[in-house]
């Protein structure tokens, strides 16, 4: 005799209940998995914050000390105009990089605004002829250093003036971080 079994209501709500603790243990499983997400995305970008805090405070500080720099070049040029050992900026140009011409020419590969701010000073440091300054310390904080030279800025076929030029300077501080300005000067002519 074959034997039928016979599910009565009370059955069938007792694995419908069973059914849905089985729903219920999924969606927590997922919710818990989602926050468990969340936290370690929160612990990894509050830990990585400061991180970068402190690479934006040795980028401003690079920034400073080639400001540093700036002003350091621009006394020396005054004072070197005014007890005239200069009367322009031919001869003081910086145009070779690496023993290669090129670096105030902007179709040259050696153009210095082609190459990284490491690059230039490691190349100041190696060959100092026409620099200003060759990773001079920070006063106050030798973490900090700048380098200072003239370019050219009539390079690529204009008609040479030397009576202005881009002066370059590079602030470099720990983990490799520098900042440049280049700006533009120009020896007033009497008249």
């Amino acid at each position: 005799m074959k034997k039928t079994e016979r599910f009565s209501g009370a059955d069938h709500l007792s694995l419908r209940a069973k059914s849905d603790k089985g729903v219920a243990l999924i969606i927590v499983i997922l919710v818990m998995t989602f926050l468990l997400t969340i936290g370690l995305v929160l612990l990894t970008v509050t830990g990585t914050g400061p991180q970068v805090a402190g690479n934006i405070r040795w980028q401003h500080q690079a920034f400073n000390a080639a400001e540093a720099g700036f002003d350091a070049a621009w006394k020396q040029i005054n004072e070197n105009i005014i007890i005239e050992v200069i009367k322009d900026f031919s001869g003081q140009y910086r145009t070779i990089f690496d023993s290669q011409p090129g670096l105030d020419d902007p179709e040259s590969q050696n153009y210095f605004r082609k190459l990284t701010d490491q690059q230039i000073v490691e190349d100041v440091l190696k060959y100092p002829a026409n620099s200003i300054f060759a990773s001079q310390p920070l006063a106050g904080d030798n973490r900090f250093t700048y380098t200072v030279f003239l370019i050219s800025d009539e390079a690529g076929g204009f008609i040479r003036d030397d009576m202005d030029a881009i002066l370059v300077c590079i602030g470099q501080g720990p983990q490799n971080t520098y900042a440049r300005l280049e700006i533009e000067i120009e020896i007033l002519r009497e008249t």
